[in-house]
């Protein structure tokens, strides 16, 4: 139900001094609230949503760009650690109220309204509690509810089926400890600096930065917390876990690896049952690189002469007019050569164009051409002559122009 029953209401008016831990009495507030200021038609949620969480040190603010591009998200990451001093916070604290889930998941949805996040949006640092994860799944339960209700409706672009992908970057406590005192000793340095020379900006220096025992009570909590909240999403949306302990490039490797388009994952069951059967392309590729090796090989072994005959044919008069096509990147050969008859001679001809680096592919042309013509009937007696047309793709040649 949109409406918060009477017995909720009374329930959630008469705790407002205190900080709810309920997520069956939290959400249905927050969510009434947002029908009573938007309306429901206003109620315009992002589709993608990634919900990232991660140990101290494991590099949060340094991939979220990267993982931003891995899914073609443009808008800016939501901080939840960046609302809590936002106005709307500010406001909430400067009235004697403490900002807790509640507060956060307000903040929140009302951010997620912003028409820029509507593509696809980043949020850092949330759920951080088992309450925000339950609290998690009760907004995509609303957004289904969404879904199905304007789904034969004009409206039914701005209210897509939700996609929750829930990120987790770990590293281990010990490689936490020492990022975290790593990055402490460069603000320090950095601070210095600025104090010496009067340029820059100083930045936040914490205790939990500088500390090694602060540093492992910091990502104790984290485990304690946040890691619990995520893992108890596992079951119920696509969960990634990202291992970040590793060099960035290779930690970025991780992120392509995880992030990248999955139908299985995206498209509904439905529809991923009509086309499953048909070959992703990069499988096609693997495969027919491995095959192509095995034929050619196999062309060594079984047929030699001809094998050696077609190469000699390439190298001797394809090769020539591709190089004098190396500027464009694309030749195009017309050849009558008898040895182009064979099937299997063609076949190598593509074969070994392919395994140098270039794209071929071959158009037979046939044309009737006169022999001769009896001249007591007037009849015409034609040949078929076949012309193959071979075109030839390869990179083209980078020229560095002079100014």
């Amino acid at each position: 139900m949109d409406d918060l029953s009477a017995p909720v209401r009374k329930a959630v008016s008469s705790v407002k001094d205190l900080e709810i831990k309920d997520a069956q009495l939290i959400f249905p507030a927050v969510w009434a609230d947002l029908l009573e200021k938007h309306g429901k038609e206003r109620l315009q949620f992002p589709r993608e949503f990634i919900w990232l969480g991660g140990a101290p040190g494991a590099g949060k603010g340094t991939n979220t760009p990267f993982i931003a591009e891995a899914r073609g998200i443009t808008a800016p990451p939501i901080v939840i650690s960046g609302l809590l001093t936002s106005p709307q916070a500010v406001k909430i604290k400067n009235a004697g109220q403490m900002v807790g889930d509640r507060e956060v998941i307000g903040l929140l949805l009302e951010e997620l309204l912003d028409p820029r996040y509507h593509d696809g949006v980043i949020v850092d640092g949330f759920p951080r509690t088992k309450v925000q994860a339950q609290c998690l799944k009760l907004f995509n339960d609303k957004m289904l509810e969404l879904h199905k209700e304007f789904r034969q409706t004009a409206s039914t672009k701005h209210f897509p089926k939700p996609m929750f992908r829930i990120a987790l970057l770990f590293v281990d406590e010990d490689v936490s400890v020492q990022r975290q005192l790593k990055r402490g000793r460069e603000i320090l340095e950095h601070n210095r600096r600025v104090r010496e020379t009067g340029v820059g900006q100083l930045k936040e220096e914490r205790e939990t930065d500088v500390d090694p025992a602060l540093c492992r009570t910091r990502y104790q909590t984290f485990k304690d917390t946040t890691f619990d909240a995520l893992q108890s999403l596992r079951k119920d949306f696509h969960f990634y876990f990202i291992d970040a302990e590793g060099p960035l490039p290779e930690v970025q490797r991780n992120i392509v690896r995880e992030f990248t388009y999955q139908s299985s994952l995206e498209l509904s069951q439905a529809t991923f049952d009509l086309i499953h059967d048909i070959p992703l392309a990069a499988q096609l590729a693997r495969h027919a690189r491995q095959e192509l090796v095995e034929r050619l090989d196999g062309y060594t072994e079984d047929h030699r002469p001809l094998f050696e005959k077609v190469i000699k044919l390439v190298e001797g008069k394809m090769i020539p007019i591709v190089q004098a096509h190396s500027i464009s990147g694309q030749a195009r050969i017309n050849s009558e050569h008898e040895l182009l008859n064979d099937p299997l001679a063609l076949k190598m001809v593509i074969d070994i164009l392919s395994e140098r680096g270039f794209h071929a592919s071959v158009d037979v042309h046939r044309m009737d051409v006169p022999e001769r013509v009896d001249l007591m009937t007037g009849l015409i007696q034609c040949r078929t002559k076949k012309v193959f047309r071979i075109e030839i793709k390869f990179p083209p040649s980078d020229i560095r122009r002079g100014h």
